[in-house]
Parts: structure tokens; C-alpha cells; sequence
């Protein structure tokens, strides 16, 4: 099996690097902010921390292929680092600070490319959680401080707590009645939004939660370290992993009628 451990280690070197220049320009007055194409915000923030991961893994992977959500794809091959600068780009530029760099490693398999390794990292939160394939999953402030992620051990929906990020993508694609009837089956319902739910899942304080839109970006990070500690990371179709470009992350035991709620 390959061992990961010398990615994961570069991956927190970078979230590191991102963190500090994603802080200096939190809640700075004179943050200059842009609208993309999809009409979604880009700060100077998010390219500068992306240049500075990519300028990073030119040279410590100049082989590997990158992908990033504000300057695309560069390179081929069979390894892809997969970058979001800030996922929560809207919280970040209100100053709200439930935001994260998600930095994953995916690789070319059987079937398909998969995340290998993912580090999402909240410096504003004062919190990080990581995972690379067959290493497990981890949450604490370095590799040296962390503490194992586990996923709950909640079997009925009634008993469950289920996260989401927003009403309106449900709506849009004329999932909102069954994702209405989801919330009913739940014990409890909150929109956290963004990477924190899947997070909350591997940690096991959060029991299933969905989302009807995503790019790989939004996913890879977040879906190996929902797999390593224990919980099942699909597409709204079932498809294991982050391809599918929606999500569905569980605990595993509620995973099938999480879907059956959920699909068209």
C-alpha cells in the first residue's frame, strides 16, 4: 500500500503557508473583492493564497498535476493536487469566520481518481483536520497534537442531526420537498454550511449531511477524511467519492436512507 505520510506532511506545510496569508488580509478594511463569471466572490486573498500553494508544490512536486478553483487545471498525470483556496469565501469577506483552505491529493486508480490525503484548515476557528488513505483521520493544531476522528454510532434518522448549507440549491433543482421531508426525519437540522458539516461528521457531533452543487474542489479534502474516520462520502447517485459533482457524507450506517430521501 502506499504511504502518504510525506504528502500529508507537505500538505500541512502548505496549509500553513495559506493560513498566514489568508489571516494578515481577514477582516482588513481595504480587502478587495471581485465578482466571478458564476457571480460568486473572489477575494485577493483566495488567488494570492492559491499562487502561493501552487508556486509550493511547483517545486516540491513539479511532476504532479494541479487543479484550483481561481486559476484551473496545470500539468497531467496520474497524482492531482485539488486546491480551494477559501471555501466560505462569502463568510470570509464578511468576517464571518467559518472559512478553510481544502488542499487534497488525488490519485489515479481502477476505478477512477480518488483523494489519497486532505487537509482542511480553519485558522480562524483555530482548527485543523487531516487525513491521508489508510493513515486515519485527525483533528488538533499539528501532526505532533492531534487527537483520532471518529464518526457517531447513531442508526435511526429520528436520532440523527443532519447539516446543510442553504435552502435555495434544493430548490433549484426541485429537490426541495424531499429534502423538507429529510429535515422532518431528522432530530435536528442546522445550516452550517460549506466544509464545516463534513467535518462534523468525521468528528461524529454531526450524524449525515448533503449538498445539491460541488465542485471537486469543494469535495476532495473533505471526502477522504469523512472515509477515514469511518463514514461513507458518495454523490447524491451513490457513487463513492467526490466526482459527482453533489454530495452526501453519513456516519455510514444512515447513508442509505440519507439517499433514499434525497434521490430523483
Amino acid at each position: 500500500m502506499p504511504d502518504y505520510h510525506d504528502d500529508l506532511r507537505l500538505a500541512h506545510v502548505l496549509a500553513d503557508a495559506a493560513d498566514a496569508t489568508t489571516m494578515e488580509r481577514f477582516k482588513a478594511l481595504d480587502l478587495k473583492v471581485e465578482t466571478k463569471p458564476d457571480m460568486t466572490p473572489v477575494s485577493e486573498a483566495d488567488k494570492a493564497a492559491e499562487e502561493l500553494i501552487r508556486g509550493q508544490l511547483q517545486r516540491a512536486r513539479p511532476r504532479d498535476a494541479v487543479l484550483g478553483e481561481e486559476f484551473g487545471s496545470q500539468g497531467s498525470g496520474p497524482r492531482r493536487w485539488v486546491i480551494d483556496p477559501i471555501d466560505g469565501t462569502k463568510n470570509y469577506v464578511r468576517g464571518v469566520p467559518v472559512w478553510a483552505t481544502l488542499i487534497a491529493l488525488m490519485e489515479r486508480g481502477e476505478g477512477g481518481d480518488r483523494p489519497v490525503v486532505g487537509v482542511v484548515s480553519a485558522p480562524a476557528l483555530g482548527r485543523r483536520w487531516w487525513a491521508a488513505e489508510g493513515l486515519g483521520a485527525y483533528t488538533g493544531r499539528s501532526l505532533s497534537s492531534a487527537s483520532r476522528l471518529r464518526v457517531s454510532g447513531v442508526t435511526r434518522l429520528a436520532d440523527a442531526s443532519f447539516a446543510y448549507s442553504s435552502l435555495s440549491g434544493w430548490e433549484e433543482r426541485g429537490k426541495l420537498d424531499r429534502f423538507l421531508e429529510l429535515t422532518r426525519a431528522c432530530w435536528r437540522t442546522r445550516g452550517y454550511g460549506d466544509f464545516w458539516p463534513y467535518m462534523m461528521v468525521a468528528e461524529g457531533s454531526v450524524d449525515i449531511c448533503a449538498e445539491p452543487e460541488l465542485s471537486l474542489w469543494d469535495m476532495a479534502a473533505n471526502a477522504v477524511i469523512v472515509q477515514e474516520a469511518g463514514g461513507r462520502f458518495t454523490g447524491l447517485d451513490g457513487v463513492p467519492g467526490p466526482n459527482s459533482g453533489d454530495a452526501a457524507a453519513s456516519n455510514g450506517l444512515l447513508h442509505g436512507p440519507l439517499l433514499d430521501h434525497l434521490r430523483s
